[in-house]
Protein backbone atom coordinates (compact mmCIF):
# COMPACT_ATOMS: atom_id res chain seq x y z
CA UNK A 1 0.00 0.00 0.00
CA UNK A 2 0.84 3.80 -0.45
CA UNK A 3 1.69 5.67 2.15
CA UNK A 4 -0.30 8.80 3.23
CA UNK A 5 -3.27 8.44 0.47
CA UNK A 6 -5.36 6.77 2.80
CA UNK A 7 -8.20 8.77 4.63
CA UNK A 8 -8.02 8.59 8.63
CA UNK A 9 -10.04 5.89 10.06
CA UNK A 10 -11.88 6.72 12.80
CA UNK A 11 -12.87 3.25 14.89
CA UNK A 12 -15.24 5.34 17.52
CA UNK A 13 -16.90 7.45 15.04
CA UNK A 14 -20.48 8.98 16.87
CA UNK A 15 -23.36 8.39 14.31
CA UNK A 16 -26.53 10.65 16.13
CA UNK A 17 -29.70 10.65 14.67
CA UNK A 18 -32.75 13.38 14.12
CA UNK A 19 -34.77 10.92 16.50
CA UNK A 20 -31.81 10.87 19.60
CA UNK A 21 -30.34 8.00 18.61
CA UNK A 22 -26.84 7.40 19.09
CA UNK A 23 -24.23 5.03 18.34
CA UNK A 24 -20.78 4.23 17.44
CA UNK A 25 -19.39 2.49 13.81
CA UNK A 26 -16.13 2.75 11.87
CA UNK A 27 -15.98 5.46 9.15
CA UNK A 28 -13.72 8.48 8.25
CA UNK A 29 -15.63 11.28 9.72
CA UNK A 30 -15.52 11.58 12.97
CA UNK A 31 -19.27 12.36 13.66
CA UNK A 32 -22.23 12.55 11.18
CA UNK A 33 -25.64 12.78 11.94
CA UNK A 34 -28.52 11.30 10.36
CA UNK A 35 -32.24 11.43 9.65
CA UNK A 36 -33.63 7.60 9.83
CA UNK A 37 -31.99 4.80 12.25
CA UNK A 38 -32.47 1.22 12.95
CA UNK A 39 -34.94 2.44 15.89
CA UNK A 40 -37.31 4.92 14.26
CA UNK A 41 -37.71 3.46 10.43
CA UNK A 42 -40.90 2.14 10.08
CA UNK A 43 -39.44 -1.25 8.34
CA UNK A 44 -37.81 -2.02 11.40
CA UNK A 45 -39.94 -0.82 14.15
CA UNK A 46 -43.34 -1.87 12.51
CA UNK A 47 -44.92 1.45 12.91
CA UNK A 48 -46.90 3.22 9.98
CA UNK A 49 -45.00 6.82 9.22
CA UNK A 50 -44.18 9.11 6.79
CA UNK A 51 -40.56 10.12 6.30
CA UNK A 52 -40.77 13.56 4.81
CA UNK A 53 -37.23 14.96 3.79
CA UNK A 54 -37.52 19.13 3.39
CA UNK A 55 -41.23 18.62 2.42
CA UNK A 56 -40.87 16.88 -0.46
CA UNK A 57 -44.53 15.31 0.14
CA UNK A 58 -45.98 18.69 0.26
CA UNK A 59 -44.01 20.33 -2.59
CA UNK A 60 -45.16 17.28 -4.64
CA UNK A 61 -48.96 17.49 -3.75
CA UNK A 62 -49.21 21.55 -4.18
CA UNK A 63 -47.40 20.76 -8.09
CA UNK A 64 -50.20 18.15 -8.47
CA UNK A 65 -53.04 20.86 -7.80
CA UNK A 66 -51.24 23.56 -9.77
CA UNK A 67 -51.36 21.10 -12.72
CA UNK A 68 -54.83 20.23 -12.05
CA UNK A 69 -56.16 23.95 -12.20
CA UNK A 70 -54.36 24.90 -15.43
CA UNK A 71 -54.81 22.24 -17.42
CA UNK A 72 -55.81 23.46 -21.34
CA UNK A 73 -57.13 20.98 -24.01
CA UNK A 74 -55.44 20.88 -27.46
CA UNK A 75 -58.77 21.90 -28.55
CA UNK A 76 -58.56 24.91 -26.19
CA UNK A 77 -54.98 25.67 -27.71
CA UNK A 78 -55.83 25.63 -31.21
CA UNK A 79 -58.80 27.94 -30.26
CA UNK A 80 -56.00 30.40 -28.61
CA UNK A 81 -53.68 30.34 -31.67
CA UNK A 82 -55.84 30.46 -34.34
CA UNK A 83 -57.40 34.32 -32.75
CA UNK A 84 -53.67 34.81 -32.41
CA UNK A 85 -52.75 34.44 -36.38
CA UNK A 86 -56.39 36.49 -36.85
CA UNK A 87 -55.01 39.35 -35.23
CA UNK A 88 -52.16 39.51 -36.34
CA UNK A 89 -53.76 39.53 -39.87
CA UNK A 90 -56.12 42.16 -39.14
CA UNK A 91 -52.83 44.19 -37.25
CA UNK A 92 -51.65 44.41 -41.02
CA UNK A 93 -52.03 46.87 -43.26
CA UNK A 94 -54.69 46.12 -46.38
CA UNK A 95 -53.25 48.19 -49.05
CA UNK A 96 -49.54 49.79 -50.07
CA UNK A 97 -50.28 53.14 -49.47
CA UNK A 98 -51.14 52.40 -45.52
CA UNK A 99 -48.30 50.21 -45.48
CA UNK A 100 -45.78 53.60 -46.60
CA UNK A 101 -47.89 55.66 -44.03
CA UNK A 102 -47.28 53.36 -41.41
CA UNK A 103 -43.57 53.18 -41.97
CA UNK A 104 -43.04 57.04 -42.48
CA UNK A 105 -44.77 57.54 -39.14
CA UNK A 106 -42.89 55.35 -37.14
CA UNK A 107 -39.31 56.59 -38.71
CA UNK A 108 -40.76 60.13 -37.82
CA UNK A 109 -41.07 58.90 -33.97
CA UNK A 110 -37.61 57.26 -34.38
CA UNK A 111 -35.88 61.04 -35.15
CA UNK A 112 -37.71 62.72 -32.53
CA UNK A 113 -36.80 59.84 -29.60
CA UNK A 114 -33.40 60.07 -30.75
CA UNK A 115 -33.71 64.18 -30.89
CA UNK A 116 -35.54 64.04 -26.94
CA UNK A 117 -32.31 61.40 -25.86
CA UNK A 118 -29.78 64.22 -27.61
CA UNK A 119 -31.11 66.94 -25.55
Amino acid sequence: MKANIHPKWYDDCKVTCACGNSFVVGATVPSFQVEVCSNCHPFYTGQMKYVDTAGRVDAFLSKKAKAQTQRVSKSEKRKIKKQKQLQKELERPDTLEELRTMVKNSKKQKLQATKKDNK
